[in-house]
């Protein structure tokens, strides 16, 4: 059943739509950019900083362990966040969450910078520090299925891949300004860095989250919504618990929780164990930080050609496509990383970021194009969320328990192939979604 248009909507020309598009296609993609340079910064400093400031008493596989324990706690936050954020999303409206959002994540962030060492307060350091990572999930679990969808449901019909593309940009984008910001402050010397330097990236929090909230004031709510809501309060079909319509057919969670898992797992080793890999095998530790950011930098564009691409080919051809050629290229990947040299390392994080992006790209429209409009903002976060903590809350630690002290580097490609297999089963077992009409709120 489709909805009719707003009032609001039929005063607009073609052009001043356009207009509005654009301006929410790019707050969307600055907000999302300044929330994943928050939430993916934390992966960075659990690589190289939190093992020897909040576990100096651990031995070094245990420490990095218990680090990445911590990292985790944000990806099991995720499901939950989309949950509550999702719920009053479909019920309130999008940019009220989304302004919300930003507002815990930059605070959160904010104080991660102020936690005291270990040495200064004991294991509660490592306890706030869990608290504060469960609260930057939260509030990441908020953030993607509003910014996605405010893109989404903005754009004209043919290019709603394109333009939820810029949402998922800002997450290489995010990884990239953090990983170039830490890296500054690790050119210290060691003890300075592990002291007071690592501690200013999080601190800059404070200032994009000042941005941020700028930004996410001057937007407009999504006019699908709108009109959506409009025609269910009329002829009282709109879900008073969204959650609710979206478990009662599971399939669609199930299916894109699967399908995106693999390129989360990607994305989270890259930024992670890929990194600390190349430096305990014998590269310097900031040209591989540089390395890892300047290939983040260049992959935001594949990300975005591969949104606009996916209007015409689909979104499923795609995203087999990187599965593929993910699991074809790993084992040259790792030879590149241990190889210690900086040119190759960089081209190891391009390969597998390009891979990365051809899942990443299409993905924001293909999870959320999978459910109606009163309850989309619920099941594409849910969705999602649940993919991050499928394919990327436990990598870092299934990866450095795999790989241990013996540094079986085979196990680890065996579990990114698999799960890169799972991940490619699930999508051949969705629906194409392109074409589908947003404007039917029940499909």
């Amino acid at each position: 059943m489709s909805a009719p248009a707003t009032p609001q909507l039929e005063q607009l020309s073609r052009q001043e739509k356009r207009r509005e598009a654009r301006r929410v296609v790019v707050s969307s993609y600055l907000g999302s950019t300044i929330e994943f340079y928050d939430f993916l910064l934390y992966a960075t400093a659990a690589a190289l900083v939190f093992p020897h400031v909040f576990f100096t008493g651990l031995d070094p596989l245990a420490a990095t362990i218990a680090s990445y324990g911590t990292f985790a706690a944000g990806y099991v936050a995720r499901p939950l966040g989309g949950v509550v954020f999702g719920h009053f999303g479909d019920r309130l409206g999008r940019k009220k969450m989304l302004v919300l959002s930003m507002l815990v994540m930059g605070l959160a962030s904010a104080f991660i910078g102020l936690v005291p060492p270990e040495s200064a307060i004991g294991s509660w350091g490592a306890i706030i520090l869990v608290t504060l990572r469960f609260l930057q999930g939260i509030a990441i679990g908020g953030e993607w299925g509003g910014a996605a969808l405010m893109a989404l449901e903005h754009a004209e019909p043919s290019r709603r891949g394109y333009a939820a593309s810029f949402v998922n940009a800002g997450a290489p984008s995010g990884a990239a300004l953090g990983t170039f910001v830490m890296g500054i402050f690790a050119s210290l010397p060691e003890e300075q860095f592990l002291s007071w330097g690592w501690r200013v990236p999080f601190l800059f929090s404070f200032a994009l989250l000042v941005v941020g909230l700028v930004i996410r004031a001057r937007i407009s709510e999504s006019p699908i919504f709108r009109a959506a809501v409009e025609a269910a309060d009329q002829q009282e079909t709109r879900p008073k618990l969204p959650l609710w319509s979206i478990l009662r057919r599971p399939k669609n969670v199930v299916l894109v929780m699967l399908g995106g898992a693999a390129g989360f797992a990607l994305q989270v080793f890259m930024a992670s164990f890929a990194v600390t890999y190349a430096v305990e095998n014998g590269a310097e530790r900031q040209p591989v930080l540089y390395a890892f950011a300047t290939a983040s930098l260049l992959s935001v564009g594949v990300v975005v050609l591969m949104g606009k691409v996916s209007d015409r080919v689909g979104r499923r051809p795609l995203m087999l496509i990187g599965m593929v050629l993910f699991m074809a290229l790993l084992q040259p990947v790792f030879a590149w990383f241990a190889s210690a040299s900086i040119p190759l390392i960089f081209l190891a994080f391009l390969v597998g970021l390009v891979c990365h992006s051809m899942i990443y790209g299409p993905l924001a429209a293909f999870i959320s194009e999978q459910f109606g409009t009163t309850a989309r903002y619920t099941g594409a976060s849910v969705g999602y969320q649940m993919a991050t903590l499928l394919g990327a809350g436990f990598t870092p630690t299934i990866v450095a328990g795999l790989y241990g002290a013996e540094g079986q580097i085979g196990r680890v490609v065996l579990y990114l192939g698999v799960l890169a297999l799972v991940s490619g089963t699930a999508i051949l077992l969705t629906r194409e979604s392109k074409d589908i009409d947003l404007t039917t709120y029940e499909h």
